[in-house]
């Protein structure tokens, strides 16, 4: 059964459902006829038994004289008649000598009770219909007999299930061609949108699926499936750029470290010559080392398996320990670092991502910021807002929408050095804790970027009020 079209099997469910209503209907038809007829026998033997009983009392003969008798298994609606004493024994009869009940059933009678059955009577070949009632003549009370060919009954039944057959039958057949029509019109659209998606390759990914002009439940499949192709589109789209982005930030430290060994190869080079050399490819080694660190934590992420260990961190430690790891670089670049924290504020959070996303945006607030960076931590709505501010260009306004993403670099008027990949693992990491992550211009100039982690109830941390302290020159 399941290797048949589909087509086919909803037709032969919906003819089998179709057979057993037909069925079912044929047989309510079949026994109302029958107790209909049955019920008319039985009003007739009633009313012969009441003009049979007044000629009984009278004395007369069991049944009309004047009415022939004929061969009641050949005649239609042909009624016998007896009359019995208790014991069974017949005193008058219409034709056969023969009772018609027995014995007992004529004891039965006599004391009172009225019996209505069907049955078949000596020497008679098709059913009767009998009914027998007590009677009371001469002073003594008799059995009256009636009974009544069922011949007709049967034949009519019969007819009738000859003819529920074959229009059953013809009914049967014509409702199964309209389900398998109805099927393969409502299948065709199927059929097509199936097409349509073996036709559809990496090399076409903008082609759809069919969409029926009815508003039924395969439109909507389709609809949902065209939505679906679209978020696929949209998905290796992206990935694509990422991997092309990828190769381009590989390509250049690359190119770089084999340049600077090529060149210390080239010709015999003095001992500072070759230790310039060393610097600056351990300082290409190093980019490399990064940048694949970014990208395997974006894949990690991408994935689903960002690792997060949540704990209640002070937000003023993670901003000072932050600050104390660039300090060296801040006193370097001539720039000062100055850490503020509100009392109390207490992060639910994985202290090493968190550290990690606080040195990226330090980490960018010097690359490409100019002047003071702040450190501070402001109450959100049930988040801990850290932010990183500086005194530089800050951000054009088409760039802060997309900031956070993977490559994305500002304008000339910020320095194009760097992955781009730094604020992008903020974003990461933000969404990993249920935070999110921002960035906006500054109005008195710089740069504003944060990170939005839950906040951890005030008693979690004995948090220190902590005032604002310089690191840095």
């Amino acid at each position: 059964m399941s290797r048949l079209p589909l087509r086919l099997r909803l037709t032969a469910v919906f003819a089998a459902a179709m057979a057993a209503v037909l069925v079912a209907l044929g047989f309510f038809v079949y026994v109302r006829v029958g107790n209909a007829q049955l019920a008319s026998v039985d009003q007739s033997l009633r009313a012969g038994a009441a003009e049979a009983l007044e000629h009984v009392r009278r004395g007369g003969a069991v049944t009309d004289p004047s009415v022939p008798l004929v061969d009641p298994d050949q005649a239609q609606g042909e009624t016998l008649a007896q009359v019995l004493d208790r014991n069974g024994h017949v005193l008058r009869t219409t034709q056969d000598r023969r009772p018609f009940v027995t014995p007992a059933t004529a004891a039965s009678v006599a004391a009172g009770a009225t019996v209505l059955k069907s049955g078949d009577l000596p020497g008679r070949t098709s059913e009767w219909r009998v009914l027998a009632r007590p009677v009371t003549s001469s002073g003594r009370t008799v059995v009256l007999v009636l009974a009544s060919s069922l011949s007709s009954r049967v034949e009519t039944l019969n007819r009738l299930v000859f003819e529920l057959a074959v229009a059953g039958s013809i009914a049967l057949l014509l409702a199964s061609l309209a389900g398998y029509g109805l099927a393969a019109a409502t299948l065709r659209s199927v059929e097509s949108m199936r097409r349509r998606a073996a036709a559809i390759t990496a090399s076409t990914p903008g082609m759809r699926l069919p969409v029926p002009r009815s508003h039924d439940e395969i439109a909507r499949l389709a609809e949902t499936l065209n939505d679906m192709l679209a978020r696929l589109q949209a998905a290796f789209e992206h990935e694509r750029r990422f991997v092309a982005d990828a190769s381009h930030e590989l390509r250049t430290p690359l190119a770089l470290l084999r340049t600077e060994l090529e060149l210390a190869l080239r010709r015999p080079r003095s001992r500072e010559e070759l230790e310039a050399a060393l610097r600056s490819a351990a300082e290409e080694t190093d980019r490399l080392s990064r940048l694949a660190e970014d990208l395997l934590l974006i894949a990690r992420s991408d994935q689903g398996q960002l690792p997060v260990r949540r704990e209640h961190v002070p937000a003023g430690e993670l901003l000072a320990d932050t600050a104390a790891r660039f300090a060296p670089r801040a006193d370097a670049a001539g720039r000062e670092l100055v850490v503020g924290s509100d009392a109390g504020l207490v992060v639910d959070a994985d202290p090493l991502r968190l550290g990690q996303a606080l040195g990226n945006l330090v980490d960018n607030a010097l690359a490409h910021g100019a002047g003071e960076i702040e450190l501070s931590a402001r109450l959100g709505e049930g988040l801990v807002e850290l932010h990183v501010t500086d005194e530089g260009a800050g951000f054009a306004p088409e760039f802060v929408a997309r900031a956070f993403d993977r490559f994305s670099r500002a304008d000339d008027s910020r320095s194009r050095s760097g992955t781009g990949l730094g604020l992008a693992i903020v974003d990461l990491i933000a969404r990993a804790h249920g935070g999110s992550a921002g960035a906006a211009a500054r109005p008195e100039g710089g740069a504003d970027v944060w990170i939005a982690v839950p906040r951890a109830p005030l008693d979690a941390v004995d948090a220190r009020p902590q005032d604002a302290v310089a690191i840095g020159s």
